[in-house]
């Protein structure tokens, strides 16, 4: 069983460094909603985020760019609630943050046009990278470098990647392993207690029954 892990395992990282850590999505809001979603994160990674909010124009009957449009967005740490990004920003542009610890996050996003009571449609566009924090803080290096230099900083990115993917890995089987054996001593407290109640009763039972046949003088 502990092989099968370990092979799905290292599949499942292969996976991860072949893929790129990229996908964009698009959604709407109406007035003061807000949309959320959950994204599982390794420790210390970088999500960098390019969005467009375009408001519905009743008039041109399209999506058009309202540069009085103010999109706020909340990062949390789930399921403890902890804070680790909240701004106000334009309806076009970036922003990134950085997970602090492993595990789902959830991210949300509000937008406002006219008010707080406006029934405005927006769409919001956006494209969520998930990165090193070091190629964050060494993109605007890459010109001065030679390209053995770039591979190499590319191939000690990819290494850091598989290592925290396998600390994620190693905390979620860390994780349900301490899930599993809380509910076996759960079930063997359980059974021994059932068993307890069954000899005492037992006890009880025949204790009766003696006094019973005592009695009787039998």
């Amino acid at each position: 069983m502990a092989f099968n892990t370990t092979r799905w395992g290292i599949c499942l990282l292969m996976l991860l460094s072949v893929l790129p850590s990229v996908f964009g999505l698009y959604f709407y809001l109406e007035g003061s909603e807000s949309k959320c979603f959950i994204e599982e994160l390794p420790k210390e990674t970088m999500v960098s985020v390019h969005y467009t909010a375009e408001e519905w124009s009743e008039d041109s009957k399209r999506f058009i760019h309202n540069k009085d449009i103010v999109m706020e967005v909340l990062v949390d740490e789930m399921p403890d609630g902890n804070r680790i990004f909240s701004q106000k920003l334009a309806p076009k542009g970036r922003f990134k943050f950085t997970s602090a610890e492993s595990g789902e996050h959830s991210i949300c996003f509000f937008a406002s046009a006219s008010g707080w009571f406006s029934s405005t449609k927006i769409r919001f566009t956006l494209d969520l990278a998930v990165t090193d924090i070091m190629d964050d803080m060494s993109e605007n290096d890459d010109s001065t470098l030679s390209e053995l230099e770039q591979r190499v900083r590319e191939l000690n990115h990819k290494v850091g990647d598989i290592r925290r993917e396998q600390s994620y890995l190693r905390d979620h089987e860390r994780g349900f392993r301490d899930k599993s054996e809380a509910a076996n001593s759960h079930t063997v407290t359980w059974t021994i207690v059932q068993l307890v109640v069954l000899a005492i009763t037992c006890a009880w039972q025949m204790r009766h029954l003696r006094g019973f046949f005592e009695s009787r003088k039998m």
